[in-house]
């Protein structure tokens, strides 16, 4: 491997995983082990002593998994990732070291109706909470910071409508406030955006869209910019600036500088939380993420396509794709997502909450499911699925009204989901 830095399509391939060192397997083995053998006595002290950097047990480190979380890592500019269980598990991983009950958060209204769920009823057991806020008004950002504010949370491209954030206007708000941007890049992929360009500190995965990108595993994963200055904000952050009794004392900002959070992800997060990636999901997705950059373009190409499609179409009332001209966020996306706009989005039917669901019930070619990221086109009616818990107000603040339908555009051809669309939607 050269030092010179190394484009996108070649860390995709290469970046976290040499050679294995034991056989000269090319390709990643899978290390299906529960646990590590240590050289002697020292070496498994110097191991839990968090003096030498190692493979204790699989819930905390395993080589494939590892593999994976240094190429996300790599693809996403960061200093260090985490892999664990789900997009869901990779969430509360993010946060585990930042909250103390009584703390909260601020996030975008526009956010995935299972992690408002998550942001506000699991929250709540923890002692934690979370202040929603429209995420493109700057000043009901600030105005809700408070003392207890430790982290602002948006999606880079969300989900299910597509919207883009304005990452650097965020970015801005969270420094002043000296607080971390934790940015989910799920929809758009490193190869589309990269939050830590445009200010964000934290960056979170469900590795099961697009990175794996066929529908076979769940996976989360947390990687981190390193550039979040938790010692200049010890009094917020104790977990990682005060001594960590589990530990003998160890400071972990003091001790592991900019690793200091991903460190205490793997030390204290997958320790306790036990929020762990089974060795196999590891393989598939780093198999996966090979060919993410050529997925990836295929998906913009083909949502294009079909959105424009259906923009033309006087059976459809809106179609919030912001790769359209007509989008509000048109010139954000070519800013902040210059390769594309991501692969989903909504479509609204003049037809109204029946004809959503006759219009789900008709696809053929289209899978009714509730995932996205998938090489096979995929659709749901939000409303009554995945945003189903939530009240019909935040339904329409999450851009999921009754009337519209969430669209995932997979690699088939175009000329086929069109057909399949034209004949679901009736006369």
């Amino acid at each position: 491997m050269t030092d010179k830095p190394q484009q996108f399509d070649t860390l995709q391939i290469h970046a976290g995983t040499p050679p294995d060192p034991a056989t000269g397997a090319r390709q990643v083995p899978i290390y299906q082990s529960t646990a590590f053998v240590f050289k002697d006595a020292d070496h498994a002290a110097r191991l839990f002593n968090l003096q030498e950097v190692g493979y204790i047990y699989s819930r905390l480190t395993n080589p494939t998994v590892m593999a994976l979380a240094n190429r996300i890592t790599a693809l996403e500019g960061g200093v260090g990732g985490v892999c664990c269980s789900s997009g869901h598990a990779a969430q509360i991983m993010a946060l585990y070291p930042l909250m103390e009950p009584g703390r909260n958060i601020i996030a975008s209204t526009r956010l995935y109706g299972g992690t408002v769920t998550q942001f506000t009823a699991v929250f709540r057991k923890f002692g934690w909470s979370c202040k929603f806020v429209d995420i493109d008004d700057e000043a009901a950002i600030r105005a809700a910071v408070d003392e207890n504010t430790r982290a602002i949370f948006c999606e880079a491209i969300t989900n299910p409508g597509g919207h883009i954030t304005d990452l650097p206007m965020v970015a801005r708000v969270a420094n002043g406030a000296g607080v971390p941007l934790i940015v989910d890049n799920t929809s758009a992929t490193p190869y589309l955006c990269r939050p830590f360009e445009h200010g964000a500190s934290i960056v979170v995965h469900s590795t099961t869209k697009y990175l794996t990108g066929n529908g076979t595993v769940t996976g989360g994963c947390v990687v981190d910019s390193g550039k979040f200055d938790w010692s200049a904000h010890a009094a917020k952050f104790p977990s990682l600036t005060e001594p960590e009794p589990a530990y003998h004392g160890l400071r972990f900002a003091e001790t592991f500088g900019p690793m200091a959070y991903t460190f205490h992800g793997i030390a204290v997060g997958l320790r306790d939380l036990g929020m762990t990636m089974n060795p196999q999901g590891a393989h598939y997705t780093l198999l996966g993420i090979e060919t993410l950059s050529l997925r990836m373009d295929r998906h913009v190409r083909n949502a294009m396509t079909v959105a424009r499609w259906l923009e033309a179409d006087p059976r459809v009332g809106e179609v919030t794709y912001a790769g359209l001209e007509s989008s509000p966020y048109f010139a954000r996306a070519a800013r902040l997502c210059p390769k594309g706009a991501g692969a989903i989005f909504t479509v609204q039917l003049k037809s109204g909450y029946e004809g959503c669901v006759s219009f789900v019930n008709r696809l053929k070619l289209f899978s009714h499911v509730a995932n996205l990221g998938d090489s096979r086109s995929l659709v749901i009616h939000s409303a009554s699925t995945t945003h189903r818990q939530l009240t019909e107000e935040q339904q329409r603040k999450a851009g999921v009204a009754p009337d519209t339908v969430r669209l995932s555009i997979g690699l088939e051809d175009t000329r086929d989901l069109i057909a399949d669309l034209d004949q679901a939607l009736g006369e």
